[in-house]
């Protein structure tokens, strides 16, 4: 089975380079990296191309102009381009787990999407990560993390848990079964079978309708929260307005109403057989 790791970025060059570490540290490597890039300026292109010097696995950059936030385009765009049959979804500002690639695989079901979350860090230990903190895992320490100032938590056992405890709290645990777009995954079939994301959602809610359609479709969701784990990076939100969120709780109430499937702009405007793909961006 081919599998495609896509994630979302947007001028975060940074915490973008973090990530790539992450999945470079993969304890399987038979995949491929689709950056879906919501039109970031030539400094995270430039990145890119120096991380795919050192890449022990194939990345594909697909970009589009800057167009405000456009996040349901652009991931529609990745995952025409994407050459997997199976595909993993996390975000730009999620450093993985070395098992992370690994867990999906395992967990993975033909009928289901898995539903992952994220263990968030504060901004100052987000800031303070080096590559060899991520290529040495202890990023993944809790009491690496702690001496670094975090506070305790019981979701801490989101990184601590192991073996029977981690099925045991996926099976307890009260969060909901969605689509998160940090920490989700299933076959591209269902993702074409739904129109992919529906274009007229921007922040807010996107991701759980895109869920809620793939439930519409009769797959069943898989919790994971245990068992895939990254660590979120924190940053501002400049792009989120109340507006924008309303409008998308509407769209996400009548896919509920109407058992919706099909997204109403989605995938299939652009056609099978493009490449999105834009390894030379226009200057």
């Amino acid at each position: 089975m081919k599998v495609s790791v896509i994630f979302t970025t947007y001028n975060s060059p940074e915490w973008l380079e973090k990530v790539l570490v992450g999945f470079f540290c993969q304890s399987v490597r038979d995949f491929e990296i689709v950056i879906a890039d919501d039109g970031s300026r030539d400094d995270t292109r430039a990145m890119i191309e120096k991380m795919r010097l050192e890449s022990p696995v194939p990345i594909r950059h697909i970009w589009h102009p800057d167009d405000g936030f456009q996040k349901c385009r652009i991931l529609n765009k990745a995952v025409l381009a994407a050459s997997g049959d199976y595909l993993i979804f996390t975000d730009g500002d999620c450093i993985p787990r070395s098992d992370f690639v690994e867990q999906h695989l395992r967990l993975s079901s033909h009928g289901t999407f898995l539903s992952g979350g994220y263990f968030k860090l504060p901004i100052d230990i987000s800031q303070m990560i080096s590559r060899e903190d991520i290529t040495s895992q202890r990023v993944f320490n809790i009491d690496w993390l702690r001496s670094r100032g975090l506070k305790r938590s019981v979701k801490d056992l989101k990184v601590m848990a192991r073996g029977f405890l981690t099925r045991f709290l996926n099976f307890i645990s009260p969060a909901k079964l969605t689509w998160n777009g940090h920490n989700s995954s299933c076959h591209k079939e269902f993702v074409l079978a739904v129109n992919g994301f529906d274009e007229r959602m921007q922040y807010g809610g996107e991701d759980c309708e895109f869920g809620d359609r793939l439930k519409n479709l009769g797959l069943k969701a898989k919790r994971i929260r245990y068992s895939a784990i990254c660590v979120h990076l924190e940053h501002g939100r400049g792009y989120v307005n109340p507006a924008m969120i309303e409008a998308n709780k509407k769209i996400r109430l009548e896919t509920r109403l109407h058992r919706t499937v099909k997204a109403l702009v989605g995938i299939d405007q652009y056609g099978v057989g493009q490449s999105w793909e834009l390894a030379e961006k226009p200057h």
